[in-house]
């Protein structure tokens, strides 16, 4: 028997995610925000409020941000944790070697999330926040993640099957072993990407560079990509557990 979901639990936590990006936020703000009735998102604030997840700012209008709650929810021990401090070496070493900011990305239910970065030192620079939710589709970390995920992952990320010409972007990609994203993640930057394996020889996770495309040319990808490659590959828990995509084998459905 399916169970079906909650359709006010799924308001709840997308008031509290769009909290989290626009924080202080109002009643007012939000609604607009999400295309929500007021009323309907005034009602997930109280429920949150009541259970500590947000609190009221002191000022009126009341405004609402997150509370300590979530922040001792987010601390709470977890792969990803473990994975971001293993990390955490690898990001700096990459980012004072070639100049540019790094970041690590884990891939959530439908997207892919930054969970650390490491800044580039120059002061025209791509800066991703921790916590920013990057599109499934069209970037680096996307492409070569999805270069070893099955069909069904591919298609929960999605939300759809790939389109030919991205099943031949994971393939390049996979060939290359490195994502590569030149303008799509950011008008003007570059950001090129490399799998990290867990126990079971899935990617979990993605060790990234950003930054202009002048300061990262095509002749330097290469080069570049080797060099997270080999990063990656000392912060994998395994080998991949299947080979990667080839485009010439698995054409589109329908």
């Amino acid at each position: 028997m399916s169970v079906k979901s909650s359709q006010s639990g799924t308001r709840m936590l997308a008031v509290l995610e769009a909290i989290a990006a626009q924080q202080p936020v109002g009643a007012s703000a939000l609604a607009r925000h999400m295309g929500e009735d007021k009323s309907a998102v005034q009602r997930s604030l109280v429920t949150l409020s009541k259970a500590g997840w947000i609190v009221p700012t002191p000022d009126r209008p009341v405004r609402w941000e997150l509370g300590a709650r979530l922040f001792t929810l987010a601390h709470l021990p977890s792969s990803s944790e473990d994975l971001r401090r293993r990390a955490r070496k690898s990001l700096e070493a990459i980012r004072d070697e070639i100049g540019e900011t790094t970041f690590l990305a884990v891939p959530d239910a439908r997207s892919f999330v930054i969970i650390d970065v490491a800044e580039s030192p120059h002061l025209l620079r791509s800066v991703p926040r921790i916590g920013e939710v990057i599109s499934p589709s069209h970037t680096a970390t996307s492409k070569i993640m999805f270069a070893y995920l099955d069909e069904a992952r591919r298609h929960s990320l999605l939300g759809r099957e790939p389109t030919g010409e991205e099943r031949e972007e994971f393939s390049a990609s996979a060939d290359r072993g490195y994502g590569l994203s030149v303008g799509e993640f950011m008008a003007g930057s570059t950001v090129i990407a490399a799998p990290i394996f867990d126990t079971r020889g899935q990617p979990n996770a993605a060790i990234a560079i950003s930054g202009p495309s002048d300061r990262l040319p095509a002749d330097r990808h290469d080069a570049i990509g080797h060099a997270l490659i080999l990063e990656a590959s000392r912060l994998s828990r395994g080998k991949p557990s299947r080979q990667h995509y080839d485009a010439s084998r698995l054409e589109p459905a329908g």
